[in-house]
């Protein structure tokens, strides 16, 4: 099912939050590259410490959507409303929706090599640390703790992940989004980082995930919002969309 956002204007006059504003939301969102329009007008919100999985065939429009939330793209790229927590994210630069608390994980990690394991840790915390301590940190993912002194790039591709996971997390992230977390993990790495993301959903945090494993998103979110050709096709539970045989293989091809 379609859910369509109407709205009169594109014009970024607004300062306060509209009423009844959910924790976080696109308005109308739009996202261009080049002459290609790949994110036509699409519209959700998403609850405190809920995680919501963002699905689609490949050119859905997953990535743009998440690289337009975190303001990456050139402002005339993009057009719409963004907000979170009663902030307009589609007012802000991409260091400024950083820290005002939006944590992107992109798909290539972005590691910094020639840093160990622990100076990419400390260098998210190089302003006034408020998210998670080093410590903290290391309890969570203790095979970063083992490999503290390490190269990171010569971390193993799960371990990486880990890595870039908690590289956000050492920042003071309300808003986490996570692009293909489990591209070419093991098993056994995707269930760590499973996890993970379980024990922090219950501390509040609220997450977006991208990712072509679509079954294994679904068990772990509450809720799935399913693009097609750019626009939402469907927007309700996850449980929905793994009971749904024909939707699954109609829009994901699963």
């Amino acid at each position: 099912m379609k859910m369509p956002w109407h709205t009169a204007s594109h014009a970024h006059t607004q300062t306060a939050a509209p009423p009844d504003t959910p924790y976080f939301s696109c308005r109308d969102l739009h996202a261009y590259y080049g002459e290609s329009y790949i994110v036509q007008g699409v519209s959700f919100s998403v609850r405190q410490g809920e995680i919501v999985a963002l699905l689609g065939r490949n050119g859905a429009g997953k990535t743009s959507t998440l690289r337009s939330i975190a303001r990456l793209a050139a402002p005339q790229l993009h057009r719409g409303e963004i907000w979170l927590a009663g902030r307009p994210l589609h007012r802000l630069a991409a260091w400024q929706a950083s820290r005002a608390g939006v944590g992107l994980v992109p798909e290539d990690r972005r590691i910094i090599g020639g840093l160990s394991v622990e100076e990419n840790l400390q260098l998210a915390q190089i302003e006034p640390p408020r998210g998670w301590s080093i410590e903290r940190l290391y309890e969570q993912f203790p095979r970063l703790a083992e490999r503290r002194r390490q190269d990171a790039v010569t971390l193993s591709g799960g371990e990486q992940q880990m890595l870039a996971v908690a590289r956000a997390l050492a920042r003071e992230v309300t808003l986490l989004l996570l692009d293909e977390p489990y591209e070419g993990l093991a098993p056994v790495i995707v269930r760590d980082i499973e996890r993970i993301l379980e024990q922090i959903k219950t501390l509040g945090l609220t997450t977006v995930i991208v990712e072509q494993n679509a079954i294994a998103a679904l068990h772990l979110s509450d809720r799935a919002i399913i693009l097609d050709m750019g626009e939402i096709v469907f927007d309700g539970s996850a449980a929905e969309v793994i009971a749904d045989k024909d939707l699954r293989q109609r829009y994901l091809a699963v």
